[in-house]
C-alpha cells in the first residue's frame, strides 16, 4: 500500500468503498488531501480513513458530486465535527440533505478551481439529481478522472475526460442481470435509463473513446450489489487492454481500494 504522505507532489488516489451502500474517494498529492463524497456514517468514515492512513483532520476539503444518500450520508456529520470546508453545487445544496455546513463553497460546473496543490475541474453529467457533477483532478502534470453516476456517455463527457492518466469509471450493472433481477420495473427503468447509471457495456464504449494510451490505472467502480459482479465488469473492459490487465482493478464496497500512485 502506498502511504498518502510518501513521494510528495505525486498524484494518488484510494477508495473508502464504492457501491450502492456508500461511496467515497480520497485524492492526494502527498500534501493536499481531498475526500470526494462520503456515503458512510461518521464512525465508519473515520474507520475507513484510518485504514488508508489518514485522520479526518488531515483532510483539506470535502467535494460533493450530488445529493444521493450513497454519496452524501456522511458529508454533514464529517464537516461539522472537523470544521471541514465542503464544495458543492447550489443544486446539490438546495436538495436540503446535508444539514448545516460550517464552511460551504459553491461549485460552478466547468469552472476549475484550486485547493492547495490540486486543481479541481467539475464536469456536468447526465444523472437524475438536481445539479450533479463529476471531477477531473490534476497535480504535477497528471490527471485523474472520477466518473460515476451518469446515465449515458454523452459527447461532452467524452471530451472532458479525454487524456486522463487514471480513471475511476462506473460499471454499475450488467444489462441482463438488471433485466432479470429483483428491482421493480420502475427502478429498472431508472437505473438503466438515460439519467441513471452506466452498464458494463456502456463503460467499455466510453473507455474506448477516451483512449487507453495514457491510462495507468482503470478502476471499475459503483458496482451494483444485485445487478453486477466484479468478473462481469472486468470481462467487459479487459478486451480493450491488449493484454495489460494489470492496469484494471475493481473498487469494492467493503474493502474499497488501496492507494494507487500515478507516475
Amino acid at each position: 500500500m502506498t502511504a498518502p504522505l510518501d513521494d510528495p507532489g505525486r498524484l494518488r488516489f484510494a477508495s473508502l468503498g464504492s457501491g450502492s451502500k456508500g461511496n467515497a474517494t480520497l485524492v492526494s498529492d502527498g500534501e493536499t488531501h481531498l475526500l470526494v463524497d462520503c456515503g458512510f456514517g461518521l464512525k465508519e468514515a473515520e474507520r475507513r480513513l484510518g485504514r488508508l492512513g489518514l485522520h479526518p483532520r488531515q483532510l483539506d476539503a470535502l467535494l460533493v458530486t450530488h445529493e444521493h444518500g450513497d454519496h452524501l450520508h456522511g458529508v454533514g456529520p464529517l464537516a461539522r465535527k472537523y470544521g471541514m470546508p465542503v464544495y458543492l453545487t447550489p443544486g446539490t445544496w438546495m436538495a436540503g440533505r446535508t444539514g448545516r455546513l460550517p464552511h460551504r463553497h459553491w461549485i460552478t460546473p466547468h469552472s476549475p478551481f484550486r485547493i492547495r496543490g490540486i486543481e479541481v475541474d467539475p464536469v456536468t453529467v447526465p444523472h437524475d439529481a438536481r445539479e450533479p457533477v463529476q471531477f477531473r483532478l490534476s497535480a504535477s502534470g497528471r490527471r485523474l478522472g472520477l466518473l460515476t453516476d451518469l446515465g449515458h456517455p454523452s459527447a461532452h463527457v467524452v471530451e472532458a475526460f479525454h487524456g486522463c492518466d487514471a480513471l475511476v469509471l462506473e460499471c454499475n450493472h450488467d444489462v441482463r442481470l438488471l433485466e432479470t433481477g429483483p428491482y421493480p420495473p420502475s427502478l429498472k427503468r431508472r437505473v438503466g435509463g438515460h439519467w441513471g447509471h452506466l452498464a458494463n457495456e456502456q463503460a467499455a464504449w466510453l473507455l474506448q473513446r477516451l483512449g487507453l494510451d495514457r491510462l495507468q490505472h482503470i478502476v471499475c467502480s459503483h458496482l451494483s450489489e444485485h445487478n453486477n459482479r466484479p468478473e462481469l465488469a472486468v470481462e467487459a473492459l479487459d478486451p480493450l487492454l491488449d493484454g495489460e490487465a494489470s492496469r484494471l482493478t475493481v473498487a469494492a464496497q467493503d474493502q474499497g481500494l488501496d492507494w494507487r500512485m500515478i507516475r
